[in-house]
């Protein structure tokens, strides 16, 4: 059996999280320029209210979506709080979208995000901690839409379900007529518990609905699907970190009554991942309109046998 340890302080890097936030809407990204349209949230049951603030709003999707995965909700810090807002505003600032900040820089507040949180108060004081940041950098002041985006942006999605995070920080800084900069910073000190050894969580979760059909892959960096802008939506599997690796046998996605769709395989064995105890499969064409499809996974987590069949419906 593997074994997999955390150091007494680890954090998801920007390698993993990506350089700039954004997919599935392909009028999101920072390296092709503002749109004029914001693609709607379509109304589901139990979705929370919109307040009109991009930091409330993207705490409260990502708790939604959370829930969906059978995953803990996050409380909100207000430290971490701190944290994120003042990348975001850092970012508004220099007119850039970084993981990193430049000491001098206007607005500096740390180099690294786990810098950045130590500056604002929050501290593991030596106990066992894993932290984490997503950002992006849309034309929409949605909070709805930002998480949104960064959940279909599939490296960005194995840090916000992360099983074993419990607080959480956001903030958003908006340039008037451009982008919106939305951070959002996870941690958990103490214990690493999330779903338990052995066990996964599934996106999109069993029988949700309204789907989306795609993801515009050249908007997240470092690219999950290289050489191919427009694919199927990613579909993922996420176990707690600290307690060992997901390892894939078979992971398939099918229309039902039809035949498995061609596919690329994101994970730590096939080396196109970073993040051992997650997996994901990114469809190499858009899924098909109101239908169906029935998904397969099977494998190992930390050594043990694994097996999940799991539906869902594209809009």
């Amino acid at each position: 059996m593997e074994k997999w340890r955390l150091p007494l302080a680890a954090a998801l890097y920007a390698a993993l999280l990506a350089a700039c936030g954004g997919g599935g809407g392909g009028n999101t990204s920072a390296v092709t320029g503002p749109s004029t349209t914001t693609p709607p949230i379509m109304q589901e049951p139990g979705m929370p209210t919109l307040t009109g603030n991009t930091a409330t709003d993207g705490y409260n999707w990502i708790n939604y979506r959370r829930a969906q995965l059978g995953l803990s909700t996050l409380t909100r810090n207000s430290r971490i709080d701190a944290a994120a807002q003042g990348h975001s505003d850092y970012q508004r600032l220099n007119r850039v979208i970084t993981h990193e900040q430049t000491q001098g820089q206007p607005g500096f507040t740390g180099v690294t995000f786990t810098n950045r949180l130590a500056a604002a108060g929050y501290s593991s004081n030596g106990a066992a901690s894993l932290s984490g940041e997503v950002i992006s950098a849309t034309t929409s002041g949605s909070g709805f839409y930002q998480a949104e985006e960064l959940i279909t942006a599939i490296y960005h999605r194995f840090v916000i379900f992360e099983p074993v995070f419990r607080e959480i920080g956001t903030g958003a800084a908006t340039i008037s007529g451009s982008y919106t900069y939305f951070t959002a910073d996870f941690a958990v000190v103490g214990s690493l518990s999330g779903l338990g050894r052995g066990r996964i969580a599934v996106y999109p979760a069993d029988q949700q609905a309204n789907v989306p059909r795609n993801f515009f892959s050249d908007s997240e960096s470092p690219d999950p699907v290289p050489n191919q802008n427009e694919v199927g939506y990613p579909i993922s599997v996420h176990a707690d970190a600290g307690n060992g690796k997901v390892a894939v046998q078979s992971f398939t996605v099918t229309p039902r009554g039809g035949a498995a769709l061609a596919t690329r395989l994101l994970s730590i064995d096939a080396g196109t991942s970073m993040t051992a105890t997650a997996a994901a499969i990114v469809p190499l064409a858009p899924l098909q309109a109101a239908t169906t499809y029935d998904v397969s996974f099977s494998g190992t987590v930390a050594g043990t046998a694994v097996t999940r069949n799991w539906s869902f419906t594209t809009k």
